[in-house]
């Protein structure tokens, strides 16, 4: 992902100050800790990473919404989203095969206790917006109640209500060292082809107090998106992927495309399908053209 870069909390704190000055809002922080364990403990610790980030960037930059992705992967050994109960000996099996012969299950009620933590812990850190990406059932619901009970009745969730088991995300699970280690995340992330299981799963987020909502991948969802702006009074937003972003730029570097343009036609085609806030990597570059 040419221009994108792990940042250390100090550097994190300079590219906020420059990416407010050049007029953009907000930003969203993923972290990668130092150690990864089976309960994720990277992610809802008080000394965390993005707890730290968070933090120093709301003592430098008093004007930021800062949201907080809420997920496990990152933290967790096997870069998973939710806790993983499983056959050791078919786990051990798969070193040697292809990862989806290893019998594993996400424990789903028990990873939503950790989401909760991890949200609690944020918004104590100074997370503005909760941004659980996890894509366990139940979690807007749990996370809600957890933050309110916790004095952050205030807090508003920005839930990834539709985050489909896409193809594009490859590059930021390098970069965050989150792949899997055996099987995949279809069993709890969408169905590219049904677009009804999408609105169901929205539809579901809002009951559970979601206060916005979002596609996630953009470009190969511009339906879903224009179905949800149709369907749901709420802010939406759109998240244009690592996979997205790095396509326009390896395009653009063969001089097969005029970068800057075809950069500009993708967020206008993401803006005009329904999304009021997107997600991008090209937010700075972007900034600088529209001013």
């Amino acid at each position: 992902m040419p221009g994108v870069f792990n940042l250390s909390v100090d550097e994190a704190v300079k590219e906020v100050r420059e990416v407010r000055g050049l007029g953009v809002p907000s930003v969203i922080l993923f972290g990668l800790p130092e150690k990864k364990d089976e309960v994720a403990t990277g992610a809802w610790s008080e000394d965390g990473i993005v707890q730290q980030a968070a933090r120093a960037i709301k003592s430098e930059v008093q004007d930021v919404v800062l949201m907080g992705d809420v997920c496990l992967c990152e933290y967790m050994s096997h870069g998973h989203c939710g806790i993983v109960k499983a056959d050791r000996q078919s786990l051990g099996a798969a070193a040697a095969a292809p990862p989806a012969t290893a019998e594993y299950e996400i424990v789903n009620d028990a990873s939503l206790e950790l989401l909760a933590r991890t949200s609690v812990s944020l918004a104590g850190a100074g997370i503005d917006i909760i941004a659980p990406s996890d894509m366990m059932d139940g979690r807007v619901g749990v996370i809600r109640t957890a933050l309110d009970n916790s004095g952050f009745e205030n807090t508003p969730i920005l839930a990834y209500a539709a985050k489909f088991a896409s193809g594009f995300y490859g590059p930021f699970r390098e970069a965050a060292d989150s792949t899997p280690q055996f099987g995949d995340r279809r069993s709890y992330q969408m169905d590219p082809a049904n677009i009804r299981e999408a609105m169901r799963e929205i539809e579901l987020d809002i009951e559970e107090g979601a206060d916005m909502i979002m596609v996630k991948p953009a470009l190969p969802y511009l339906d879903v998106i224009a179905a949800a702006r149709e369907r749901f009074d709420l802010p939406l937003a759109a998240y244009q992927v690592s996979g997205e972003y790095a396509m326009i730029e390896a395009a653009a570097r063969n001089n097969w495309i005029d970068r800057d343009r075809v950069m500009m036609e993708s967020l206008t085609s993401i803006r005009r399908a329904g999304a009021s806030i997107i997600l991008t990597y090209f937010a700075k570059d972007a900034a600088k053209i529209l001013a």
